[in-house]
């Protein structure tokens, strides 16, 4: 918490439709579909559920628990829990007395500093099938680990070469250690992002040795125990490579709340949590402005960006504030702040890149499920233009425009969480998936050794959050009881309630 940051506590005016509410969201017949329910008020946090509560304060960012009521719903904030493929899917959408929330207090404090932040955020169960989305087999959004849990890996120079690790880490952690890769001189506090939330990961660096240029990579929605299994099956060789290369976090790289993709998509490249950016989810209500704000559509994806708070800085603003004439460059990725190369620069001019006619043609795609999935069609048309921006870059040529070679280059690919949606994160598509990416990034690998800076070169490979396995059954959502006890809300995000409103 920065000195900026005020927590923003539930209004007198609206205590009486809160307690309405969460007397509604607490009943046993919602517990299949409603995990928790956490707000701030009388300065406190809360998360209560149908068998018990906590209350805790924050002071110094140190977290002191006030009072307890029955079953403690945030007990084990474990990291380590499910923490192979096997244990996960021996686990399958666990209750909330076998789940872990790692960080919670952290999460539950961040989500109310920012200024729009909703009066109850309701955490939706690990079953629960959202049958408002289509039905999703895979789910995130929610503070269980699962969820949560991000790969991240890093390897090449300035990377220690020790494999899987059993230690986790925070994506709010992967901007300040990509920035020490790139030897960026800290500001006067020690960091090296405005009011940054993450720490240097300096266990997994090797200080004798620095980077030229850093590629990072990210596979959205990726559950990190499929990916590694994957990679450890040499199903992934790309990924593999870059594990035995250098290091990956076994345990995983845990999402912020609300762990969804735009708003940790900011958090990776800004060392912020959500809270803090100003991204607090893909949609929210400004009481102030009496505005829905929508991030995640086609049409507002371009110009996400006009949300975040002023004075926040990127992986690209660090390095241009230490090195005024580097080159950077940001593919496929909304949250491109001061980038010199960006997909969505192109776009906000009016600009679209040339995308292939027929998906099904595309290399490495595969065509058993872009032929019948429209939205794995979608996303692999996308993620081949991505590879086509990135290989141009860092040719030095694309689109008749020459580049010089990035300092930095960030390559986000969609096809992973669409796929785990679609079919779950155990699903034969999940799996065509993250083989699709990583030969995708395999081809952007090699551009960086056909540009010859391959043994100068850092990689790092994230996700913005995870994927679980839904149950089909648990359906349904708590819109219908809330307005069957007469209350006047909006549901943003699906789970932001904002009351009177």
């Amino acid at each position: 918490m920065t000195a900026e940051d005020e927590p923003t506590w539930l209004a007198p005016e609206r205590s009486d439709a809160a307690e309405t509410a969460l007397s509604v969201l607490t009943q046993a017949d919602l517990e299949p579909v409603v995990d928790m329910v956490l707000l701030a008020r009388d300065g406190a946090y809360e998360a209560r559920t149908h068998h018990g509560a906590v209350r805790f304060s924050r002071a110094d960012n140190t977290y002191t628990e006030l009072t307890v009521e029955g079953q403690h719903p945030l007990s084990d904030q474990s990291s380590d829990k499910f923490s192979s493929l096997a244990d996960e899917q021996t686990n399958v959408h666990p209750e909330r007395h076998d789940n872990a929330y790692p960080n919670a207090y952290d999460q539950i404090a961040q989500l109310f500093d920012h200024p729009s932040a909703p009066d109850l955020c309701v955490i939706h169960s690990a079953a629960h099938n959202w049958e408002d989305q289509g039905g999703h087999r895979g789910e995130h959004g929610s503070l269980g680990i699962v969820q949560a849990r991000a790969p991240f890996v890093l390897a090449g120079p300035g990377i220690r070469s020790a494999g899987v690790i059993p230690r986790s880490a925070r994506l709010v952690d992967v901007a300040p250690t990509v920035l020490e890769l790139l030897g960026v001189t800290p500001l006067a506090n020690g960091d090296h992002l405005a009011n940054q939330d993450g720490v240097v990961r300096h266990d997994v660096l090797d200080s004798s040795t620095k980077p030229k240029h850093v590629v990072m990579f990210l596979f959205d929605g990726t559950n990190p125990m499929v990916l590694y299994d994957m990679a450890a099956r040499g199903e992934a060789p790309n990924v593999a490579r870059l594990i035995e290369m250098g290091t990956a976090y076994g345990h995983g790289a845990f999402a912020g709340l609300p762990t969804v993709t735009l708003a940790n998509h900011t958090s990776i490249l800004t060392g912020q949590l959500p809270g803090h950016h100003g991204i607090l989810h893909n949609a929210w209500f400004d009481r102030q402005k009496n505005e829905q704000i929508i991030t995640n559509s086609n049409a507002n994806w371009p110009w996400a960006m006009q949300h975040v708070h002023a004075g926040v800085e990127s992986i690209h603003s660090a390095v241009h504030r230490n090195e005024p004439g580097a080159f950077t460059a940001s593919i496929n990725e909304p949250c491109d702040i001061d980038a010199d190369f960006s997909t969505f620069g192109f776009l906000r001019a009016g600009e679209m890149p040339p995308l292939p006619e027929n998906p099904a043609e595309l290399p490495h795609t595969t065509e058993r499920f872009v032929r019948p999935s429209k939205d794995y069609s979608w996303s692999s048309t996308i993620d081949h233009m991505g590879v086509e921006q990135a290989v141009g870059v860092l040719s030095g040529h694309y689109r008749d425009v020459s580049y010089p070679l990035p300092r930095f280059m960030f390559a986000n690919f969609t096809l992973t969480d669409a796929a785990m949606h679609e079919g779950g994160p155990y699903s034969e598509i999940a799996a065509a998936a993250i083989r699709d990416s990583d030969a995708r990034m395999g081809e952007i690998i090699k551009a960086v050794e056909r540009a010859k800076i391959f043994d100068e070169t850092a990689f790092v490979l994230v996700a913005d959050h995870g994927m679980e396995e839904t149950n089909p059954a648990v359906r349904g959502d708590w819109a219908a009881p809330l307005r069957d006890a007469g209350l006047n809300l909006r549901d943003e995000g699906y789970g932001f309630l904002y009351l009177n409103a």
